[in-house]
C-alpha cells in the first residue's frame, strides 16, 4: 500500500505513541473497520429475515425459556 509521506509519518506517530509497530497499527485499524461494516449486503439479511419470517414455528413460554438459559450458563 503506497501512502503519501505525510500519511506515513503521522501512522509512525501514531504507532509510536501506542509504542507498537506501524504494521501491527494498521492491522487494528483495519480490524476495526472491518468490524464496524457490514460483510454482507444489506440486502441478503433482509432476505434471510423475510424468508424466516414466512415460516411459524412453536416456541415455549418466555419465562421457561430464561429459566433454562440461565440454568444453562450456571451448569
Amino acid at each position: 500500500m503506497l501512502l503519501a509521506d505525510s500519511e506515513m509519518e503521522d501512522l509512525r506517530r501514531l504507532a509510536r505513541r501506542e509504542k507498537i509497530p506501524v504494521g501491527e497499527w494498521v492491522r487494528r485499524a483495519l480490524r476495526q473497520e472491518r468490524l464496524r461494516q457490514p460483510v454482507h449486503e444489506p440486502q441478503a439479511k433482509l432476505r434471510a429475515v423475510r424468508k424466516a419470517a414466512e415460516h411459524s414455528f412453536p416456541s415455549g413460554d418466555i419465562e421457561q425459556m430464561l429459566t433454562e438459559i440461565e440454568r444453562g450458563y450456571n451448569a
